[in-house]
């Protein structure tokens, strides 16, 4: 008896059909085909073990367990509860009428609980594509789409819960997640941990900078002495970003479901991601990579959110050059010889660097440091990573005077309404648009709103030969403009919102040092 189960494979943060077809016939032996790997071959045994711990028998014939499509890699754990139920049901053991309507995934313990596996999210979703009544994966995981509405999601924990489900005798309602009440949010938890720019004295300047690059999701890069404020300030940036709203948070947690890092007692992700990498982590790390099973990195951990890279030239070069694609296009693609996938990495950069070996340049005379090794210092950050990174801020130490009178600053939620405001208007801006910000605008966005008048102009065209920026500095120096007009209330970009983004672009200036 041939015998179906729906299952699915994730592909990036695209999930897949992939159909667990059992039959049981005349003969001897258990056979796994379907190109699985060796989690999926180990199941056998699991599955069996299970089955017997709650009084189902294996039968003394041929079993033929095939993974369709037949011509793609199957990895994983999550074929253990597909497997097991078609056996029970290729067997007769058991009638199971609503075994079709389902899609399930779920790794079995040898007590036949269910167990969590990775890729929840995008499982839901391709369950309410494909019109199934709706997807039975283990409770934990199946946390992880409490807040998806696509479909009916049961969360269950054990193997005889799941036979309640698909024998359709009992009412199963509690085991629906949907059912047992929203999850707290992200948002709701307290940010006392987060660094708070009430905490950071001075640094008017670079505060001022950090909130447009808020506010438009701009690319930043912090110089400065140690000490000076670097890693407090892009920490602080984190407090002042916007929630991320319902499709953002959705594509976000399916890059944490896909990586196993969702966190199923909180729903959808909320808060923006803030990732901090070493600067030692591998390029694997940061782009993403794996062999057969490509994993997201660093940079599509923080869709949406922000990548603080620390000793930024300390890095190596591979893996700031690396970032080039992906601060442009907003995706990385990781192709390997059998395996392509295409992963989101829409992230605001926050990078932060000393200004020379030593480190204290612009420090008073502590710098020991020739110009030559300052300019060979700062050169490891090529032309065309500047180009991409669009504001530039240099900290200076903080006077002793500010220090010690610990005069009160403006608090990260004042900032934060500030940005907001100016995210409102660019939502309002870019609805029916793939985008969110000001930073994320192509060519054809900037023509269209980043649009100047004859006086603008001539200052720009000045300005470019002057400094002699490129094209794509051009369209940078628009695009911060267009975030300080927004955050000005302005709908034209004037002379002084073109004058202070220019300001920004530091190290484009040839008299630096």
């Amino acid at each position: 008896m041939l015998t179906i189960i729906h299952s699915a494979k994730c592909i990036g943060i695209k999930a897949v059909p992939v159909n667990v077809e059992v039959n049981i016939s005349s003969g001897l032996g258990i056979h796994l085909v379907g190109l699985a790997d060796t989690a999926v071959r180990e199941s056998l045994l699991r599955t069996i073990t299970a089955l017997q711990s709650i009084g189902f028998r294996i039968p003394g014939k041929k079993i033929v367990i095939n993974l369709a499509p037949a011509d793609m890699h199957k990895k994983g754990s999550g074929y253990d509860l597909p497997i097991a139920l078609g056996i029970i049901a290729s067997s007769g053991q058991i009638e199971l009428p609503n075994l079709e309507k389902y899609l399930i995934m779920g790794e079995l313990g040898l007590d036949a609980s269910v167990r969590d596996i990775p890729g929840a999210l995008p499982i839901a979703e391709l369950a309410s594509e494909n019109g199934y009544s709706g997807c039975i994966l283990p409770a934990g995981s199946a946390m992880e789409a409490v807040e998806y509405c696509g479909c009916e999601i049961f969360g269950v924990g054990s193997m005889e819960e799941v036979i309640r489900i698909l024998s359709g005798k009992e009412d199963c309602s509690e085991l629906s997640v949907r059912r047992r009440g929203k999850m707290p949010a992200v948002e709701e938890e307290s940010c006392d941990s987060m660094m708070d720019f009430a905490d950071i004295f001075g640094q008017d300047g670079a505060k001022r900078g950090m909130e447009i690059a808020a506010a438009g999701g701009h690319n930043v890069l912090l110089i400065g002495p140690p000490g000076s404020g670097k890693s407090s300030i892009a920490k602080a940036a984190a407090a002042i970003l916007p929630p991320m709203n319902i499709d953002e948070a959705i594509e976000t947690a399916k890059i944490y479901s896909v990586a196993g890092k969702g966190i199923p007692s909180q729903g959808l992700i909320r808060r923006r991601p803030f990732r901090s990498p070493h600067y030692s982590s591998s390029l694997s790390a940061i782009i993403g990579g794996g062999s057969e099973n490509i994993m997201p990195g660093e940079i599509s951990l923080a869709h949406n959110g922000v990548l603080f890279m620390d000793e930024f030239c300390e890095a190596p070069k591979k893996v700031i050059e690396a970032l080039r694609g992906p601060m442009e296009d907003r995706k990385v693609v990781i192709s390997r010889l059998k395996n392509k996938v295409e992963y989101p990495a829409s992230f605001m950069l926050i990078a932060a660097t000393n200004p020379c070996p030593c480190g204290h340049y612009g420090d008073g005379d502590k710098c020991t440091c020739t110009p030559g090794k300052r300019m060979a210092y700062l050169s490891k950050l090529s032309g065309p990573i500047m180009d991409r990174i669009d504001i530039h801020l240099w900290l200076n130490p903080v006077d002793a005077s500010k220090l010690v009178a610990r005069k009160k600053e403006e608090s990260s939620a004042d900032v934060a309404s500030r940005v907001l405001m100016a995210r409102e208007i660019q939502k309002k801006r870019f609805r029916g648009e793939s985008i969110h910000t000001n930073a994320e605008m192509s060519g054809r966005l900037i023509e269209i709103h980043c649009r100047t008048d004859k006086k603008c102009s001539v200052f720009l065209e000045k300005t470019i030969a002057m400094e002699n920026l490129s094209a794509r500095a051009y369209g940078r120096i628009l695009k911060v403009a267009r975030t300080i007009a927004d955050m000005a209330g302005k709908n034209e970009i004037g002379l002084e919102h073109l004058s202070e983004a220019t300001r920004y672009r530091l190290l484009d200036k040839k008299d630096l040092f």
